[in-house]
Parts: C-alpha cells; structure tokens; sequence
C-alpha cells in the first residue's frame, strides 16, 4: 500500500462499522450512501481482505475487520488528538473532557474537578463512576482515575499519589476491647471488612519491619461493607477496627473521635494513577487536568510513563510511608 493511500477509507469504514449501517453512516459524514460503500470497497481492495459481510438487512463485520477496527479506532484518535493538540496549542483549556473515577476516589477528587471547571468555564466535565478500567477509545474517555497496579496495556500512565493502609478505632471500642499491640492481635477483635467489586472480602495487610516483606492477616470479619467510606462511619460508632488508606482519613482523625492503631506496621497500599492514550497529554483540557489533580493529590514531578510489567513494578514499589 502507497504511503499516501494510508488512511484513504478508513474513516468511512470506522463509521460504517461502529453504526452497522451505510446510511447512517453516510449521514454521520454528510457524504452519498454510494460513496461511503465506495470508499469501504476500495481499502478492502487494497488490504485485500473483506472487512465487512453485507445484506439487505444488515451489516456486520467479519474476524478481519474486527481486528482492524481496534487498529482503525486508536489510529484515528492518535490522528484526531493531533489535529486539536496543533490547533489549541495556544488557547485556554475548552470543550469536553471526559473523567472516569473509582467509586471509592470520588469524594477526594470530585471538589478537585469542581475547582477546575470553576477555573476554566469553556470545559465541560463528564464525570463517570467506575471500578474497572475503561477502554478509553472506545468509551471516549479522556483520562482514567485507577487505584492499584496496572496491566501493560499499551496506555500511558501518571502516578498521582502513594498510599498506605492505616488500622482505625474509636477509642470507646478500644477501652472495652483492649488496644492491639501487634498485627496478629486483630484476629482476636472485632473487624469491620471492606467487598470489593467482584464481592470479595479485602483480608488485611500488615508490615512486621519497615521495608520487610507484606504481610496478609486474615480474619473473620464480624460485619462487611461493599463502600469504603461507610467503614469509617461504622467504626466511629464503636463496632470495631477498620483499615483504610490514608487518603480516606477525615476530620473524626484528628478531633479523636478514631485513633490509629498498628502504626508501625503500616503497609503500602496501592498506588494511584492517572491513565491516558499517548499522545493525550498535549491536549490543553488534559494538560490542566493532570496538573490539578497532581496538585490536590501532591503527586511527585516525574515523567508519565507506560505501565511497567508487573515485575518491575513491585520491585521498585517500597517507599517510605506518607
């Protein structure tokens, strides 16, 4: 294929394969039925693959054209993200800007994206709650808020913050219960337990060393809630001990109304990223995005940088807590 002939009919067959019609798709692009088919026809000629299978009724794509709209797709907003990236390289921050949150993250960042919208009034904020990681083309998601390790999925990613797990109580169960001195001494309490998502009880995590190796306490939990905040209001109540990451911590942990316990074996908790596509992060509205919440999350200056295997990872994880 000629390098000039890249893209010719990519972008009528995108349209064609997300809206499963030549008509539509023709209307979407203000173009002839014929030449939408036309344009189809002519990149299936040059892959020489058929992308699409047609009939009267319908229109629907073969395992080829599958694959090729995930490359179509991504290409196409690689090449949409450049045109704005040249066009508002010297504007104020305008337009749409897609977030997707962690239920759990939402009432930290939420006042953050109020202060920026507040700040450039031209954006408009679509907020979407969600645990999983988005797929962001296709879900025209703009940056994603994950809390945890990232898979390598080709995405770029921006550390925001580090995180580790603090063991609370209300001083009213300690004194009926005793204050536990060491990370086995939760078993013989009562503990609140967070479900995550997949209806999973998160069991706890301790360090018995500063640096040393993670250690995972199990227990019986004597009563289990599936909205993190919601451990806090039940152990302020006196149910139990509850364990959460730092960043969830309230006023009630500083007029004593909850104390820390097990201070000194605090473990890391997971990381907190800021996900993109490459390429996104020129976009003016991304720009200031990325750099209010490093801002509210007092994330360190670093480069973004692709996801790291897994290994690699956990090998440069261990950091001092915060």
């Amino acid at each position: 294929m000629r390098g000039m002939d890249l893209f010719t009919g990519v972008v009528p067959f995108l349209h064609v394969a997300e809206a499963r019609s030549f008509r539509r798709a023709a209307e979407q692009l203000g173009i002839t039925v014929a030449a939408v088919s036309k344009a189809v026809r002519r990149l299936e000629d040059s892959l020489g693959v058929r992308l699409l299978e047609r009939t009267s009724r319908q229109v629907s794509l073969t395992p080829e054209g599958a694959a090729f709209l995930g490359h179509a797709r991504e290409s196409v907003a690689q090449m949409r993200a450049a045109h704005e990236e040249l066009a508002r390289a010297h504007r104020a921050p305008r337009g749409p800007l897609t977030v997707s949150l962690p239920f759990i993250l939402g009432p930290w960042l939420l006042p953050c994206l109020a202060r920026l919208q507040a700040r450039y009034p031209q954006l408009t904020l679509h907020v979407r709650m969600s645990d999983r990681l988005s797929r962001l083309v296709e879900e025209q998601v703009d940056v994603a808020i994950r809390l945890g390790d990232l898979e390598d999925s080709g995405l770029v990613a921006k550390r925001l913050l580090r995180t580790r797990w603090m063991t609370l109580a209300a001083p009213s169960y300690l004194a009926r219960h005793g204050t536990p001195e060491r990370p086995a001494d939760v078993a013989r309490h009562t503990c609140l337990k967070f479900v995550d998502p997949r209806g999973r009880a998160r069991e706890w995590r301790f360090q018995e060393t500063p640096g040393g190796p993670e250690r995972v306490v199990r227990t019986d939990g004597a009563m289990d809630v599936d909205f993190g905040p919601a451990l806090l209001d039940l152990a302020a109540a006196g149910a139990g001990l509850c364990q959460v990451l730092d960043f969830m911590r309230d006023a009630r942990t500083q007029d004593g109304t909850l104390v820390e316990v097990l201070a000194s074996y605090a473990a890391e908790g997971p990381p907190v990223h800021a996900v993109f596509l490459a390429g996104r992060r020129a976009v003016p509205r991304v720009r200031v995005l990325l750099q209010a919440l490093s801002e509210a999350l007092g994330a360190p200056p670093e480069q973004a940088r692709g996801a790291a295997p897994a290994a690699q990872r956990r090998a440069g994880r261990r950091s001092a807590p915060r």
